[in-house]
């Protein structure tokens, strides 16, 4: 498949990396040497230097034979006009990424399509998405919901309050048959590893769940967690991102915004309706303690500064909040959350990312998802009537073993298979893969 990506910055940067494990046709175009120089070194991909909204670099580029055009640089404009020129000159698909709420209206989305912009994606928007996924369910490092809640992806981090540290996934099973989970992936360390029946848990492992959602406060309590209900959250910084967040967060909770600058804190007052806006030092203890710290919930810290974001953070898990978010800028900080005590790092370029490589999967994919701090992917397959995998075992399809199938949706029920199930027409199948298995995978679903 040629896939040309505009913009080879973080964002473009990781998919051309993910789609490197498929051994896709790409093209990485950027005005900046430097950064091109870098993506040949570390991946296999062509490079035109240039302006994508030119003619003649997307000539260069060969967009005429691509399947996918993916416009991801820093400039939206810039984006627009290449996925505009992109489809002109022939390419079957084109994605933008922009910033502006007022281009992902609903009503806009038409007019787009008739320009030949088939996808607009906002960063920022799915980042603060993202954030109202995780406050809603804040016993969880992660959470994404299948098929409209039938079945969740849960992500924990082991702790010493844990009961089901130093236990099996056997003898985890064997006490807690009675609700229907399955541990599918664990984050130890920088490793993403997938677990057996013999996987000891430790402390500070970050597992992975698929369960169902009546499930979730059960095993959330199996864990060591606490069911608590958020109420009180204090957002950090007042960026674009903050603003969209509390937006968000305002319908459902009680909302504390802290950002330093007084010119920027009377603007966001006239863009919130009833979040509290507080003009003081989010790096000042004493200050946060003032304007209620200690109350909190939940802290979101979402400045521009990802080490400010991480320190705020540790200030409010020791002043006692229950839920840390923060903002970081650096891809590699992603890893760290659950080794210097941050309850989850995000990072608005990731997500970007790996929501924009879901255009390029194959199969009959619902649904994607990916694991903080890993590049290993939730893939959610439909299976149609006939296919091949319907007529073998699961042991029998020989799926890598770098892959897992975590559960089958069958009509309202969530299975939880073993080798020896079998797959139906109609069935929607979970995996979990790692980079090296995803193309493998495809290949078996396709």
């Amino acid at each position: 498949m040629k896939i040309v990506i505009a913009g080879a910055g973080d964002i473009g940067f990781h998919i051309a990396k993910l789609l490197t494990f498929e051994k896709q046709d790409i093209t990485l175009i950027d005005t900046d040497g430097d950064v091109l120089d870098h993506a040949r070194t570390h991946l296999d991909v062509l490079t035109v230097k240039g302006d994508s909204s030119s003619f003649t670099v997307l000539q260069d580029a060969e967009v005429d034979r691509a399947r996918l055009v993916i416009a991801a640089t820093t400039s939206e404009k810039t984006n627009i006009i290449t996925a505009i020129l992109a489809k002109k000159m022939g390419a079957k698909q084109t994605i933008a990424r922009v910033q502006s709420q007022e281009y992902l209206a609903k009503d806009q989305k038409a007019i787009f399509l008739e320009l030949g912009v088939d996808s607009l994606i906002s960063p920022q928007q799915l980042a603060a998405y993202e954030v109202l996924r995780l406050i809603k369910q804040c016993s969880l490092t992660d959470i994404f919901e299948f098929e409209g809640g039938q079945i969740s992806l849960i992500g924990v981090l082991l702790d010493d309050s844990s009961p089901i540290v130093n236990m099996s996934i056997r003898e985890v099973d064997v006490v807690y048959d009675k609700i229907v989970f399955k541990p599918i992936a664990l984050l130890r360390g920088h490793q993403t590893i997938i677990p057996n029946p013999n996987t000891i848990l430790r402390r500070n492992d970050h597992i992975y769940f698929l369960a169902r959602n009546e499930d979730i406060s059960t095993l959330v309590g199996i864990v060591g967690k606490d069911n608590v209900v958020v109420k009180n959250i204090m957002i950090i910084g007042g960026t674009e991102l903050a603003l969209k967040t509390a937006q968000l967060l305002e319908e459902h909770y009680n909302v504390l915004l802290i950002e330093k600058d007084k010119v920027r804190c009377k603007a966001l007052v006239q863009d919130l309706h009833d979040t509290l806006v507080v003009c003081a030092d989010p790096s000042n203890l004493n200050e946060l303690e003032e304007e209620g710290l200690k109350k909190m919930d939940a802290v979101v810290a979402l400045s521009d500064n990802s080490e400010s974001n991480i320190i705020a953070s540790l200030m409010a898990e020791e002043a006692g909040v229950y839920k840390t978010i923060a903002l970081v800028s650096n891809t590699h900080y992603v890893r760290l959350s659950q080794n210097i005590g941050v309850d989850t790092l995000i990072n608005e370029k990731l997500i970007a990312a790996n929501n924009i490589f879901r255009f390029v999967r194959k199969g009959n994919v619902e649904a994607i998802t990916s694991i903080h701090g890993s590049d290993a992917e939730i893939i959610e397959f439909s299976v149609t009537k006939g296919h091949r995998v319907t007529k073998r075992t699961l042991a029998d399809l020989h799926l890598p073993a770098s892959a897992v199938v975590g559960s089958v949706l069958r009509g309202k029920e969530a299975l939880i298979p073993d080798d020896d199930f079998t797959l139906q027409s109609d069935d929607k199948v979970i995996i979990f893969a790692l980079p090296e298995a995803i193309s493998i995978v495809e290949k078996i679903f396709r």
